[in-house]
């Protein structure tokens, strides 16, 4: 420190003052003159060392501050200070990796909230689901087996691979009969926007499909979820389907012309109708969110089975999500077909 410096130097004795001593106590008087002129010398020198120090002193003084008590106070306040500038730093570094997860999160999973153009009104909605429901169930249960009926034969008469013949024929009407239906309830609004059920394979929707490909494990546990809320009744007869019965018998044409209905044609007309037509045309009245929530509970009403409710419904946000994100139908379509022949794999194990 600077005042313990400058007393010390000021109280060290001059290196001289030991000789001063020394001719002091020898007393030749052939050299009175010549040693009171080296006494006077000594002094002198001794008062200029004197000077020398003091100067030093007083100049070291001015060059050191006046107080030091506010430097003592700045170095005691130092580690504090760089302690926050860590901290702010760090609050900064983790605000910066927060917001870059958000807008990674965002990229991933945001539905955009855009609303499709929607030209008609409720009143076109509800015509379109009625009639295509009323068409399914018209053309496979009634126009269908009447004509096998009329060509004298029946679905249970038949062998595996007429089973899944029937089937395939059966699925093509009812596609045929719904997309017939959707084209004259939506002719008086053509031409129609360019977003509407639109087919590409331009963009990113590959990605939307493997992250909806990733859902699939949660749609598999909902399944046994739903069973467990709503089992089957100990009066309900167990039946066995004409898929599974061909699965059961190792018909490879049966089992190939059935793969055919469930990973291709099933999917192609439930999402032209459930996510090309019933969700855009919702967001007119609702939120992009809230239009596949309720085209989801459509899609699972639709399938008529109390025990899969809850998967049918989780699958139908998971397919509309990724139609929503992408605004393509194959998108959807070909997720579709992934879980249905996920489903067809599992039950030929």
């Amino acid at each position: 420190m600077s005042i313990p410096y400058c007393y010390c130097l000021a109280r060290r004795p001059p290196l001289l003052l030991p000789t001063i001593s020394s001719f002091g106590v020898s007393k030749r008087t052939g050299s009175s003159w010549s040693l009171n002129r080296s006494l006077r010398v000594v002094e002198s020198r001794s008062r200029s060392s004197k000077n020398i120090w003091k100067v030093s002193c007083f100049k070291h003084d001015e060059s050191s501050p006046p107080n030091p008590e506010p430097e003592l106070l700045q170095e005691n306040k130092l580690p504090e200070e760089l302690g926050k500038e860590e901290l702010d730093q760090s609050t900064g570094v983790k605000k910066d990796w927060i917001s870059s997860f958000r807008k990674a999160a965002d990229a991933v999973f945001k539905i955009p909230d855009k609303p499709w153009t929607v030209p008609w009104t409720a009143e076109t909605i509800l015509q379109v689901m009625l009639l295509w429901i009323a068409s399914f169930w018209f053309v496979g249960s009634w126009i269908i087996p009447f004509l096998a009926h009329a060509a004298g034969f029946s679905k249970e008469s038949l062998t595996y691979r007429g089973q899944a013949l029937y089937s395939l024929l059966t699925d093509l009407a009812e596609g045929l009969a719904g997309i017939v239906i959707l084209h004259r309830c939506l002719s008086k609004f053509h031409p129609l926007p360019s977003d509407w059920f639109k087919f590409s394979m331009r963009g990113n929707w590959q990605f939307d499909v493997g992250l909806g490909c990733l859902m699939f494990p949660l749609v598999n546990r909902l399944s046994q979820v739903n069973l467990d809320l709503l089992p089957l009744l100990p009066s309900t007869p167990v039946t066995v389907s004409s898929v599974e019965q061909s699965i059961m018998a190792r018909d490879p044409v049966a089992m190939a012309l059935y793969a055919i209905v469930v990973s291709v044609c099933a999917p192609v007309w439930e999402e032209i109708v459930f996510r090309g037509f019933l969700l855009p045309s919702l967001t007119k009245y609702m939120p992009v969110w809230s239009s596949i929530m309720v085209s989801s509970l459509a899609f699972a009403l639709a399938h008529f089975n109390a025990q899969r409710m809850l998967p049918l419904i989780f699958l139908g946000v998971v397919m509309g999500a990724v139609f929503a994100r992408s605004r393509n139908l194959l998108a959807s379509m070909l997720l579709h077909s992934l879980w249905n022949g996920f489903v067809f794999l599992d039950l030929m194990k």
